[in-house]
């Protein structure tokens, strides 16, 4: 039997959200973005239930994460958002995956690819709008496009960017890199070329910038139901996919003044019960939750006491008749708790897509609300 965290992914939530997300952006196409393992929902188990209700579109980051979902069976188009690397081509080619070209050098790989062997993978082109990471540069970009003009049999099928604050309370830069990229699809028109997707959004532009939608949208947090950033407004109705919770595995009295966990920093008030969780920060528990954080158990909070340590966390659970062998919340929710990561992460400073990637180490993923 095993004893441990356990990361409950409810995949009829994840549809639940997929559904509302396509409804809020009108009916666009959504490229739901499974990438570091579904930002750890578990990559393949969550591709098969949204394609299961009509999602025919996925990003991940590498081509071996691509490989993957082709090997576990999902037959819809999948992108791949890192750097092109000339070695994959042949394969990305067989296996019909979209890659990505973020440089000239990249083009060229594929123009030299296509003149060696008569075809080429489908590509998407990414411009670099203010994000400064990956894309080609905005004065760079013309020179690209009139490559890209000039090469026959190149199956160029998309273009998109990324915002890089589109999740803020402070528009101007998100409308700004908007101002770039529509100033880079004129000059594609003027050039006579046309693509057949155009996409932009992500999560945090989905409720911040709707009129950037183009033609697909790209949505990740948001399927997983967290919302990006405390400055979005949080007008859909999302479920958390994911319930993160770990077992009670000893329960002890302890007197006030009894220090708890590693640097003496958590003392007992008064005489209480401290539980040992079986989960620690090797587990992707957040270790700063410790200072002021809680656990849910029964439907009601309870302080973390002391230092989270790597295979383990304490509980104060004051006179409470507590278990051995129940699981507390850490976040997540169910029929009689609920924590949102968001506040977890409000409160120490990080984000949901930080804590929900975090989850690893021996923890069990177990698949609720199956088709």
């Amino acid at each position: 039997m095993f004893i441990g965290p356990k990361a409950i992914i409810h995949l009829d939530r994840l549809v639940h959200n997929y559904r509302i997300v396509k409804e809020k952006v009108g009916g666009r196409r959504i490229m739901a973005v499974v990438k570091a393992n579904a930002y750890g929902h578990g990559a393949v188990e969550c591709t098969k239930a949204l394609a299961s209700d009509g999602c025919d579109y996925f990003a991940v980051f590498t081509f071996e994460e691509a490989i993957e979902l082709r090997d576990a069976g999902i037959a819809a188009d999948i992108f791949v958002f890192s750097r092109l690397h000339p070695d994959i081509l042949s394969d990305a080619v067989d296996r019909n995956i979209t890659l990505n070209i973020s440089h000239s050098d990249d083009l060229d790989s594929v123009i030299g690819f296509h003149a060696e062997n008569g075809e080429s993978p489908k590509v998407h082109l990414k411009i670099d709008t203010g994000m400064t990471r990956l894309g080609i540069a905005m004065d760079e970009a013309e020179s690209v496009l009139l490559k890209l003009k000039d090469a026959d049999g190149i199956r160029c099928e998309g273009i998109y960017s990324h915002y890089a604050t589109a999740d803020e309370g402070d528009l101007g830069y998100a409308n700004m890199q908007l101002g770039q990229f529509n100033s880079i699809l004129h000059s594609a028109n003027a050039l006579g070329l046309t693509f057949k997707i155009k996409h932009f959004s992500n999560s945090g532009s989905v409720l911040n910038i709707p009129e950037s939608g183009f033609d697909a949208v790209r949505v990740g947090m948001l399927l997983y139901g967290a919302f990006p950033s405390d400055e979005v407004p949080a007008d859909i109705d999302i479920k958390p996919v994911m319930e993160f919770r770990g077992p009670i595995v000893h329960v002890r009295r302890v007197a006030a003044g009894t220090q708890v966990s590693y640097g003496g920093v958590w003392t007992a008030e008064k005489d209480t019960n401290i539980g040992v969780i079986q989960t620690g920060f090797a587990d992707g528990f957040p270790r700063p939750w410790y200072d002021g954080g809680s656990v849910s158990y029964h439907g009601k909070r309870y302080p973390i006491a002391g230092r989270v340590c790597m295979d383990q966390l304490m509980v104060d659970f004051g006179n409470e008749n507590v278990e051995v062998g129940e699981d507390v919340l850490f976040f997540g929710e169910n029929k009689t708790d609920s924590l949102r990561v968001e506040e977890i992460s409000d409160t120490i400073g990080s984000t949901p897509y930080v804590l929900l990637t975090a989850i690893q180490g021996r923890t069990e993923r177990i698949f609720s609300g199956k088709n």
